[in-house]
């Protein structure tokens, strides 16, 4: 309620919510994948808003391949499917390959934001 307050109630308001919402989540720090059997330091497990040691992101195994290999890994780590013939390193190649892409996608998606504002600002 405050925010659509600050952003107003004119016929650019909801321009400017999304515009400064999409520059006020930029600075977050991106989620990276990686295998926790090629890292040494435990604190890099951390997810430090949730405030807890050790954690893992997975979503639908049919949206991203890094998330195939999640579901693999955790069900071979609870005995039940038979363990994943991938060495570590391996795994970790596949985790940088999956970070590759998505920060990729990330400056893809944050260019086409950038010429649409432009295009936006010019028109206005």
């Amino acid at each position: 309620k405050s925010l659509n307050e600050t952003f107003g109630a004119d016929k650019y308001s909801e321009a400017r919510k999304e515009v400064l919402t999409n520059m006020f989540s930029r600075p977050m720090q991106m989620a990276l994948y990686f295998c926790t059997g090629v890292l040494e330091d435990e604190t890099l497990f951390r997810h430090y808003a949730l405030n807890v040691p050790f954690y893992t992101h997975f979503t639908s195994p049919i949206r991203r391949y890094a998330d195939i290999i999640v579901h693999r890994l955790l069900s071979a780590s609870l005995g039940a499917s038979s363990p994943i013939k991938m060495e570590k390193e391996a795994i970790q190649r596949q985790a940088d390959h999956c970070n590759d892409r998505k920060m990729a996608s990330k400056r893809v998606q944050e260019l086409s934001a950038d010429l649409f504002f432009a295009i936006f600002v010019r028109v206005r």
